[in-house]
């Protein structure tokens, strides 16, 4: 029996039927209709609807259920409910008779909806920052790892100066947890019991909501049923929030790459995370990397898709809320995935920290520092960098680099060279140059290294809070 079928005459359309069924989706809300259902199930037992008995036997249905869930998953897939509220009170009324209908006494789907999917976000958004750290975490490790080695930093494509491999790894820690931050604010956005809303009005029942808040864990209780009833708001926030994640793997996937090629050689694919040609013997594709920057179209346009769902939509709930469901639950997906499949890749990966230190050593990287030289010499730093260029051209012409110059050469473009300028030219010296806070000298990157580790372990305490 449809949970409105009393105000019409006529069957549904099966074709209509059949297109505008959200349970082949939402049935993945399951466990949070259970777990919402139980806590309002207490809300009645407090305000007299339900009896003690009738608590216990709709208590214990409710149990039934989620045990036969997990048992049976085929059982969910071949259901016939319009969605998941109905499938619930079905099947619990089937389990224990016309009690079951009680439980719908004073509640409404759509307050229903938007407290299971509040309860989904607030869950998945906890298992994607406990991913987020377990990625993270490998960023440290390698960094501590590769310790002084160096590559070539890059600006424009270009190669730019020396830092430290481990000074590189530890950018990508930052953007990722910054993710991670990012998440644990939206999460208090999220944390908001919709739930006594009602259709639209308020609930038409003295319900003690900050008990049922409680009950289910969340900080606050919604201030407007209007509102609450077809706020999506924490759903396009967290998306948001899943399409950062998405584009720094990307980031990180394209480079990875990059640096994969004959032309760079600075890592080796591990197999283990690679395909090959069926037309190449020789080859050994990115595969991995090249999925994760492929998956940011999906991640990103699900946030895209619920935002133009979003538009205009007057008070309050609309059918229409019913498409954000699907990208929610796709980019959710597929965000989690790529996490664990980018840890396991980063990992596995072997750095030839040899080609990257032999790389860093050449391309004129320490052509900055040289210019720094004639500015403490009292150079004004356009002069100065305008007679490093000219000495660079002069290399490029002559096949010779900047350290190889001899002093009668350097003094050529700038009469304050003097002897000790080939000691700040080496790679220890350049790298060492950048000793300020957030720069790559060894020193600030140990420090920064700890201060990742700081913070790490701040948000594993938050996650096990939360736990």
């Amino acid at each position: 029996m449809k949970m409105w079928a009393g105000r019409f005459r006529e069957p549904l359309d099966p074709a209509f039927e059949r297109w505008q069924r959200s349970f082949p989706f939402d049935h993945r809300l399951l466990p949070e209709e259970l777990e919402a259902s139980r806590a309002y199930a207490q809300a009645l037992a407090g305000v007299g609807v339900l009896s003690p008995e009738e608590l216990k036997a709709i208590a214990g249905g409710l149990d039934q259920l989620e045990k036969k869930a997990g048992a049976e998953p085929a059982w969910l897939e071949s259901a016939a409910a319009e969605d998941v509220h109905h499938f619930v009170e079905e099947q619990l009324v089937a389990l224990v008779g016309e009690v079951g209908y009680k439980l719908h006494t004073g509640r409404s789907r759509n307050e229903q909806i938007a407290t299971d999917l509040r309860l989904f976000v607030r869950q998945n958004l906890d298992g994607i920052r406990a991913r987020l750290a377990e990625f993270v975490s490998v960023f440290l490790a390698r960094a501590r790892e590769l310790g002084p080695a160096a590559m070539p930093a890059y600006t424009h494509g270009q190669p730019a100066e020396p830092v430290l491999v481990a000074h590189w790894l530890l950018a990508y820690a930052e953007m990722f947890l910054r993710d991670a931050e990012r998440l644990a604010d939206c999460r208090r956005r999220v944390n908001v019991l919709p739930l006594g809303s009602g259709a639209v009005a308020g609930a038409p029942l003295p319900l003690d909501r900050a008990a049922l808040a409680r009950r289910l864990g969340f900080a606050q209780i919604s201030g407007n049923s209007l509102d609450a009833t077809s706020d999506r708001d924490f759903e396009l926030e967290f998306l948001h929030g899943l399409g950062f994640i998405a584009l720094h793997l990307s980031r990180w996937a394209e480079e990875m790459a990059i640096f994969s090629t004959r032309e760079f050689g600075f890592v080796r694919l591990p197999e283990k995370f690679s395909t090959g040609s069926s037309a190449m013997p020789q080859k050994k594709n990115p595969d991995a990397l090249e999925l994760l920057r492929a998956k940011t179209g999906r991640v990103v346009g699900a946030s895209l898709a619920v935002s133009l769902l979003l538009k205009g939509l007057p008070l309050a709930y609309n059918k229409d809320l019913q498409e954000g469901q699907e990208p929610l639950f796709e980019a959710t997906d597929t965000v989690g995935e790529s996490l664990a499949i980018a840890t396991g890749f980063l990992r596995a990966v072997s750095f030839d920290t040899e080609r990257m230190q032999a790389a860093a050593c050449s391309g004129f990287l320490n052509a900055t520092a040289a210019a720094g030289y004639l500015v403490r010499r009292g150079v004004p730093f356009r002069r100065a960098h305008a007679a490093i260029g000219q000495a660079v051209l002069h290399c490029l012409e002559t096949g010779k680099t900047l350290e190889s110059l001899s002093l009668e050469e350097l003094r050529r473009f700038s009469p304050e060279f003097e002897p000790e300028v080939y000691a700040g030219l080496t790679l220890e010296a350049v790298l060492a140059s950048h000793d300020v806070a957030g720069g790559t000298a060894p020193g600030r990157v140990k420090a920064a290294l700890a201060e990742a580790e700081k913070r790490l372990a701040a948000l594993r305490k938050e996650l096990d809070a939360h736990a």
